[in-house]
């Protein structure tokens, strides 16, 4: 199952880089995370990325029914302001990017404290692959809608330079969705 949501999410990765690659946006293009590939050691039995998996606390019942609109911007992209642990910051909402990825200064921010012996994972970017933090966000928030304990990653700050709100976010919510220029998001 995991290999089968991994084989997907890098084909819906490169088919939806394919636009951005040709708009010569260098901040954007440092910016894009496409998958998340997990490095692992031979004797690990265990999975080190659990896309989209349940977390092992029980999840707080959130209200469903709540609802964002996020217009896109004269590029075409949904960016808007998110709390990160209460901290405002600012992202990109990507489909094609497998977790929420942060850069390392957002990551402090939100206090979010990492050494360089955390950063085990082996990640796909649009700029090579590079070393990266999985960690788990307490709380992230667009608007009315709120999310406990998700996951992400933490690249360097050369790496990403745009916080990317990708699908450990969207998978959660009961849909989302673009309408007339806008991305809905509904919990």
């Amino acid at each position: 199952m995991l290999r089968t949501i991994l084989i997907f999410g890098a084909s819906a990765a490169i088919a939806a880089s394919i636009p951005m690659v040709y708009q010569s946006n260098p901040r954007l293009i440092e910016g894009l995370l496409r998958s998340a590939v997990a490095a692992r050691p031979a004797t690990d039995t265990q999975p080190d990325v659990k896309l989209a998996a349940l977390q092992d606390k029980p999840a707080i019942t959130q209200p469903l029914g709540r609802k964002f609109v996020v217009e896109a911007d004269a590029r075409g992209h949904f960016t808007s302001q998110f709390k990160l642990n209460g901290r405002q910051v600012d992202g990109m909402i990507d489909t094609g990017a497998t977790l929420v990825a942060i850069n390392t200064s957002t990551a402090r921010r939100i206090g979010l404290s990492l050494n360089p012996s955390d950063f085990t994972r082996q990640v796909n970017t649009a700029n090579g692959t590079i070393k990266a933090a999985v960690v788990t966000v307490d709380r992230l928030q667009i608007g009315n809608i709120q999310l406990d304990d998700v996951q992400a990653v933490v690249l360097d700050d050369k790496a990403l330079q745009t916080n990317l709100i990708g699908m450990s976010f969207l998978t959660r919510l009961q849909k989302y969705q673009v309408e007339n220029g806008a991305l809905l998001l509904v919990q």
